[in-house]
Formats: C-alpha cells, sequence, structure tokens
C-alpha cells in the first residue's frame, strides 16, 4: 500500500492547519456536529494542503463552505469524477479550490483539500455532519469525535487503492483542537462523562434538561474524545416529524416530512432470566503488529471475561489473525474444564506478533465451517480495525449473515467505527468500543447476554395513518431486536394532513415461540427547529443501502444504484461514496501565481505503532517501538 510516512513534523517544516474548533449539539440521541479548520499559509509559495482525518463511520456530512477574508464560499456536492476534474481545473487556472471526498474503502475517512492558498493568507473551512448517538450498556449514550487516525493496513490484492495518511505521534501534532457541547433532551440530564478532562457541566434551566460542558484545554491528541450523556428515563420510545424543505421537489426526499421513530423494546424477564446453554461461540483475535502493547492486553482480557463467562453446555473455539491466522482447536469443541483449561494457556501467551492485518482469510474459514445442529453460531470479532478493506470485510459478513451472528469489539483508540458498527450490523449482533479497563466488564457482559438471547423471529413494522397520508420507508428492514437497544426508522411521509392529525408505527415480532406487539402513537404535527437533521440522517440511511446493493450488483446489470446514489446525494446535500463537495472562489478575479507547494496535514496515531518504511512489500506494514 502507498502511504505517506510521519516525517512532516519532525523536520520542523511549518504546517498550515492551525488549529480545529469543534461545536457539537445534541439533541435526546441526535448530534450536530459543526468542525472549523482554520489554515494559513506561511509559506513564500502558494500552498496546497491535504488533510486525511477520520469522521464517524455513520455520519452524514452535509455541509462544507470556505471562509477567505470576507468572502464564504459555499460547496455544492457533485458526482465525484467530476468534482474532481472541476477541482484540478481551478488550481491550473490559478483560482482557489476547495474538495471534501470520503475515502472508497471506508466511509470514516475523508480527505480535505485546501488549493492555491497564496502566500501569507488564512482560511477557515467548515464541515458540518450529524450523527445518531449508541446506546451503551449503562444506557448512557455515546458521542466520540474521532482524534485519532490509525494506519489502515491493505492486504496484498485487495480491491482499490489504499488511503494515504500522513501521521505522526499524538505528543508532535503541530495544531491545537477545542471543543465544546450543548445538550437538550426532553428528560432531565443526570449527568456527562468523558474520556478527556472536562470543565465542569453548566445547566442552563431549573429542570436541567438543557446543559453545555466543555473540553478542558490542551487536549494532547492521545486519543479519541468520547461523550457519554445520561438522561433520566431514557429509554422512551418517541418520533419526530420533520417538515419538508420548501425550496424542494414536491414528492422528493428533501420536499416532503420524514419521521424518525426510536423504538425500545423491553423483554419478559422469564425469557431474559433463562440463560441458553447452547450455542457455538467462535472467538477471531487480532495478533497484528498494529495490536501491540495495550491493546493486545486489553483485547486478551475481554477474551478471557467472556470464556469464564460463557455457560456450560455450550460449544467454542478460539482464532488468532495477522498476515495468517492460527486456531486453538481444529474444529470447535464442547466447553468443558480441560478444553477450557487449554484455552486459557493459550490466550495468555497471545502477543502482536501476527503482522498485518488481513481478516477476510480467517473469516472465510469460519465460514466454511458447518454450523453444529442446535447451536446457533455466535462470533466475537476483537480488533483495532486497522484494515483498508473495510467494505469486502462487511460484504463477506452480511453474505453469511443467516448462519452466525457477529458481535465486534473495537480494540484502542482510533478503532475503525465504520468496521466495528458495520460488521455488527450486517452480522445481526452488537458492537462495543474498548478504549480502557474502566468499562470493560459491562460491555463485554451485555454483549454475552445479548449472544445468549433467543432470536427475535418474524419482525414487522406496519404504518396506520390518515387515509391522505402514504409512508415510505427509509431504512432497511429490522432484522435484530435486543433488549433495551434502540431500533430506528426513518420513513418519507407524503400527502396533506391537519395539524391535529396523529399516526400509529406497530412493531410485531417473535420471541421464543411468544407473538408480541408494541404500538407508538404519535402526532403527524412537524417539530420546531429541528432543521433538515432528520431529512439528512433518512437520506445518509437510504444512501448506505443502496451502496451496499450497489457492491452486491458489481459485475452485473446494475439497474443505476450508482445514479439512484449520486442523485439522492446531490439532491440532500449528503455525502456518499460516489459523490464529493467542490468549491471553487471564483468572485476575486485574482490569479494566483507561482509553483504551487504541495504539504500533508499529518494526524494523530497512538504510541502503539509507528508506520515503518514505505514501499514495504508484503508481510506486516507496522513496526513496534
Amino acid at each position: 500500500m502507498n502511504r505517506s510516512c510521519g516525517l512532516l513534523n519532525s523536520q520542523k517544516e511549518a504546517v498550515p492547519l492551525k488549529s480545529i474548533e469543534v461545536e457539537l449539539e445534541v439533541r435526546d440521541h441526535v448530534a450536530t456536529v459543526v468542525s472549523t479548520l482554520n489554515y494559513e499559509n506561511k509559506e513564500d509559495k502558494p500552498l496546497e494542503a491535504v488533510f486525511v482525518f477520520p469522521l464517524p463511520g455513520d455520519a452524514a456530512v452535509c455541509h462544507f463552505s470556505a471562509q477567505i477574508g470576507q468572502t464564504q464560499i459555499v460547496a455544492e456536492v457533485k458526482e465525484k469524477q467530476k468534482a474532481c476534474e472541476e477541482y484540478d481545473d481551478a488550481l491550473s487556472s490559478g483560482q482557489q479550490a476547495f474538495l471534501l471526498e470520503e475515502s472508497d474503502q471506508s466511509p470514516d475517512i475523508f480527505s480535505l483539500r485546501v488549493g492555491s492558498l497564496p502566500p501569507g493568507e488564512s482560511a477557515s473551512i467548515r464541515l458540518e455532519y450529524v450523527t445518531e448517538l449508541a446506546v451503551q450498556a449503562d444506557d448512557g449514550l455515546r458521542f466520540c469525535l474521532p482524534a485519532v487516525l490509525n494506519p489502515r493496513y491493505q492486504p496484498q490484492g485487495s480491491e482499490g487503492a489504499g488511503v494515504q495518511v500522513t501521521s505522526v505521534p499524538a505528543s508532535l501534532v503541530p495544531y491545537s483542537l477545542s471543543f465544546s457541547a450543548r445538550v437538550s433532551s426532553p428528560r432531565p440530564i443526570s449527568k456527562v462523562e468523558s474520556n478527556c478532562s472536562l470543565d465542569p457541566l453548566q445547566y442552563l434551566n431549573t429542570d436541567q434538561t438543557q446543559a453545555t460542558v466543555k473540553l478542558a484545554a490542551g487536549h494532547k491528541f492521545d486519543r479519541d474524545v468520547e461523550l457519554l450523556i445520561y438522561y433520566k428515563d431514557a429509554h422512551q420510545p418517541t418520533a419526530v416529524v420533520e417538515a419538508g424543505q420548501a425550496s424542494a421537489e414536491p414528492g422528493s426526499l428533501m420536499g416532503e416530512p420524514v419521521v424518525m421513530v426510536s423504538l425500545y423494546p423491553e423483554f419478559p424477564q422469564s425469557v431474559m432470566s433463562s440463560k441458553a446453554s447452547r450455542g457455538e461461540f467462535v472467538f477471531l483475535m487480532d495478533r497484528s503488529g498494529s495490536m501491540n502493547y495495550t491493546r493486545i492486553r486489553s483485547a486478551r482480557d475481554t477474551l478471557l471475561l467472556l470464556l469464564k463467562s460463557l455457560p456450560m453446555g455450550c460449544y467454542f473455539n478460539i482464532y488468532s489473525f495477522g498476515s495468517r491466522y492460527e486456531h486453538i482447536f481444529s474444529t470447535s469443541v464442547k466447553y468443558k474444564q480441560e478444553n477450557v483449561k487449554i484455552a486459557l494457556t493459550k490466550i495468555e501467551q497471545m502477543e502482536a506478533d501476527l503482522g498485518g492485518t488481513e481478516i477476510l482469510e480467517p473469516l472465510k474459514h469460519i465460514y466454511s465451517q458447518p454450523c453444529i445442529p442446535k447451536q446457533p453460531r455466535q462470533l466475537f470479532v476483537f480488533t483495532d480495525g486497522e484494515v483498508g478493506n473495510t467494505k469486502e470485510v462487511i460484504d463477506l459478513v452480511k453474505k453469511n449473515s443467516d448462519s452466525h451472528r457477529c458481535f465486534s469489539f473495537g480494540i484502542g483508540e482510533g478503532a475503525s467505527s465504520a468496521l466495528i458498527n458495520g460488521m455488527a450490523k450486517e452480522g445481526g449482533g452488537h458492537p462495543q468500543f474498548i478504549t480502557g479497563t474502566d468499562r470493560m466488564q459491562p460491555k463485554v457482559m451485555q454483549s454475552l447476554r445479548f449472544a445468549l438471547q433467543p432470536a427475535v423471529v418474524d419482525i414487522s413494522v406496519t404504518w396506520d395513518l390518515p387515509k391522505e397520508v402514504s409512508v415510505t420507508v427509509l431504512s432497511p428492514p429490522i432484522t435484530t431486536l435486543f433488549q433495551g437497544q434502540r431500533s430506528l426508522i426513518y420513513a418519507q411521509l407524503t400527502g396533506q394532513s391537519s395539524e391535529a392529525a396523529e399516526g400509529c408505527v406497530m412493531l410485531k415480532y417473535s420471541l421464543a415461540g411468544h407473538r408480541s406487539k408494541k404500538k407508538l402513537h404519535f402526532s403527524l404535527r412537524p417539530a420546531e427547529d429541528t432543521g433538515l437533521t432528520v431529512h439528512r440522517l433518512g437520506a445518509r440511511t437510504l444512501i448506505r443501502s443502496l451502496e451496499m446493493e450497489d457492491r452486491e450488483l458489481r459485475g452485473q446489470q446494475d439497474g443505476g444504484v450508482k445514479e439512484k446514489v449520486v442523485q439522492l446525494s446531490v439532491q440532500s446535500g449528503v455525502s456518499s461514496c460516489f459523490t464529493a463537495f467542490i468549491a471553487v472562489n471564483r468572485d476575486n478575479g485574482r490569479v494566483i501565481q507561482g509553483p504551487m507547494k504541495h504539504k500533508n496535514i499529518p494526524t494523530p496515531m497512538t504510541s502503539a505503532i509507528r508506520p515503518a518504511l514505505c514501499g514495504h512489500a508484503g508481510g506486516s506494514k507496522y513496526k513496534a517501538e
């Protein structure tokens, strides 16, 4: 894989990115994030700055603009190839241009190009995205601002080019980060916690439904910024209707109301307390070079806790992988004392010594093994997610989703949210992120409870709406339900209704032979002050489904799926793998003269790994320090 090495800062070269300011607004379980990146060219030549950085894998990037002096240029979403050509044409003609694009390989990596910044000039780039907050084992809502982008390993022969990342140790990051959050909810805010130092929480009203909090000064870029938000009575089903955009075409996604439904299924205690003793538990441990030091210890501790907590009578096996893979037993074995003793000894000896992060081959081997009758297969994956073929891995998990459930654990700072969340979503399991020991046990035990929970089947969602209103569901069908976990549904509502009109959505499912149904009545009156957040999240959900459909149809008659994605992305202003944001400054009429210098902006990486020499062929792309 072609990768720039992290020598930029150690050579004391001037870095044009000076600071990043992040403003977070949380409304209940949805977050809007506005990041401002401030650039300054201190060179004596025009400059092109390239910054490759992480975002949450499920984020909907919906705004990109540049401020140069008093001039603001708002970017448009265009088909990616056209946007890239427009950017190159602008630079070659001496104009300023700005390009923001999602990686082809992984939706949690973006590349920002700031082109033709004249000597001595400054520019502020504004980037906005919306995302949902995940429910944690202790009922907190997790927001993660990825501050760490670790290099991604690209296996030999995998599709596409690798992502070029310039990385430096966290202690050498040459720009600053400020972060502030405003939280509001219909329910009181109990507390806000973080893995980083925060200034004290400030409540804005007496009923404590609004609050602000700031990251303490001096963030070291040695970790992602994680917020855990706790509400009183958090598990309340809700439905929010958002009005369409007045300027959008009637009948289009943005031109009609969209509803976001949040459901929290609660199952009978009798079902949840009777833990099944059946099951085949397959554990897959990442032992690549990037898992060195604290990561491999954290993964070992997580695996040991799970193994010791399995029920008697089940089956298990343990695989580990890097550039090759190994297994403790040739096939899954009965969970009994002598087998557990062998496994515990082997786990204690595991080190991060197997080279690169090649996860596809062990997955293919596991899926090729026949399932044990009446022992549902549960796959637990422990990885830092540093793979360059994220979409290939997720597609393989989805292809085999009928034969297993996949529970994924992201280990360490900078773990790929796209990979960890994607594997669990397509594998009908649940994702967890382990960045320390303080919250590991409840997360591990929650995943085990979910794995032992009988599968919820025959899931259906039906709508009862006024006869003049029709519904188009934007979300893929719900295939998995877990106790106390939120399920989200986005749907477009077409037609006119009175302000007093109501709708109803009903969730039906079967669990352990018992048929259940849950109803949620909601007002069709649009909520105030939501902007277009719900529309953008709905568009993002539909875009991701269509992108996966395009990959499944690759090489066949695709029926214009890519064209649908481009059309939806342009219409909604939400990024996709087939589009990019492009902005060109045509207003000042000034042509920027002279040869342009190219600068890569370094991103922080954790101390566990350093990129090895560029151009290394085969084997591990990492070395330990």
